[in-house]
């Protein structure tokens, strides 16, 4: 083994992407001393979506003091990369993880402190920003990033108002003038891995708003509101972000990012490969190893696993994954799991291994899942050995 690619996703509740990937670069080191390890964490738009550009391509850690969901002041981290880039993390400004529990509340939190994030990367000279979009607090459709951006948004009776999810109905005009000055020549990405639409039963409100803390007569004053705003958005505007697939993404961040911002909604690990210039990385590497916590109908959806395989598949470089858990495929089940497996080998996964080394249950092995981690990858290694070595002839 000459070089290898480390590109493994976070391990939910467990293990970050980062720690996978040390874990498995000190397999490799260990029986493949000379190899060449490229360790790329995967980052998906939520938490630690900031870390892992700047671990993967290196750049500047930006401390602003901005606000929170509710206009707390606040300081928190954004990126400007080598090439001049912006990584704007939503979760660090509008993140549900900055709330407690007992005061979260999608009718009042905003994404005013993403917005000015975002306006700082410019005013710092930045024409690409990569807004991740995971983990918010907010139902607001982006307007509060959009306002702090210069959007203004006017009632019926004239006066312009910050809205938020719970009174984006007193929409009536948009005034994006000076919006439009400050973008001009500005790209942004929208970091998105979910494909709901902004309103109905699949979307913002009714899938995510219940963990920001709405009840079921909360999300419904939610998702009309995103209703209503979508319409004036289409009217005033001319954009209609109602059906579009990841509008619905951080409580209609991805529509309002996509109608106010200009953005182009992409997959998280799609953007973090053009980024770090995968496809040429993958030029004489052995092999690409990546994981996840589990592989389930999500992986199929577009998660790491899937994009690292289908670019390594064009280049004929074998991807192995060590992942958490893998499907359970038994008599009594449908064979969706086995179907699901199937097309991630056509997609140009390799081989498929689990970490768990006994049938016991997460909790009580999600301790242990460092050591299994590396237990794995020292055992796939191992054969790697003999079969480098001529042994296995």
């Amino acid at each position: 083994m000459r070089k290898v690619i480390l590109i493994p996703d976070s391990f939910k509740g467990t293990l970050s992407s980062a720690t996978a990937g040390a874990i498995m670069a000190e397999q490799v080191r260990r029986f493949f001393p000379a190899a060449e390890r490229i360790v790329i964490p995967v980052a998906d738009g939520g938490e630690g979506t900031v870390a892992a550009f700047l671990a993967a391509v290196g750049g500047e850690a930006i401390e602003f003091v901005g606000q929170d969901p509710y206009g707390v002041p606040l300081t928190s981290t954004y990126a400007i990369l080598p090439d001049g880039a912006a990584v704007v993390e939503l979760a660090a400004s509008a993140g549900l993880t900055l709330i407690d529990e007992a005061e979260r509340n999608p009718e009042l939190t905003t994404t005013y402190g993403v917005g000015m994030q975002i306006r700082d990367a410019i005013e710092r000279g930045c024409r690409r920003i990569l807004v991740g979009l995971g983990g918010s607090a907010t139902n607001d459709l982006g307007v509060g990033a959009a306002a702090a951006c210069g959007l203004k948004f006017y009632d019926a009776d004239g006066r312009e108002f910050l809205p938020t999810g719970g009174n984006l109905e007193r929409i009536a005009r948009i005034d994006a003038a000076a919006a439009r000055r400050l973008l001009d020549g500005v790209e942004v990405v929208a970091i998105c891995d979910i494909t709901n639409p902004l309103y109905g039963e699949s979307g913002a409100a009714y899938v995510f708003a219940p963990q920001k803390g709405a009840d079921p007569e909360m999300v419904a004053r939610l998702d009309r509101n995103l209703r209503w705003a979508a319409d004036v958005i289409k009217r005033e505007l001319g954009i209609d972000i109602a059906a579009m697939p990841g509008a619905g993404a951080a409580g209609g961040a991805g529509g309002g990012l996509a109608a106010f911002f200009g953005a182009e909604l992409r997959s998280g690990i799609d953007v973090l490969l053009d980024t770090v210039g995968f496809d040429d990385l993958l030029t004489d590497c052995d092999a690409v190893f990546t994981g996840e916590g589990r592989v389930d109908g999500q992986t199929l959806g577009g998660k790491a696993v899937l994009g690292v395989a289908r670019r390594s598949k064009a280049r004929g470089v074998p991807v192995i994954v060590v992942a958490g858990d893998l499907p359970e495929i038994s008599a009594t089940e449908t064979a969706d799991a086995e179907v699901g497996l199937e097309a991630l080998y056509e997609a140009g996964v390799t081989a498929m291994f689990s970490i768990n080394r006994q049938a016991r249950d997460f909790v009580a092995v999600r301790h242990k899942s460092a050591s299994n981690l590396a237990a794995t990858m020292a055992a796939i290694l191992r054969v790697w050995q003999i079969v480098s070595s001529g042994q296995g002839n």
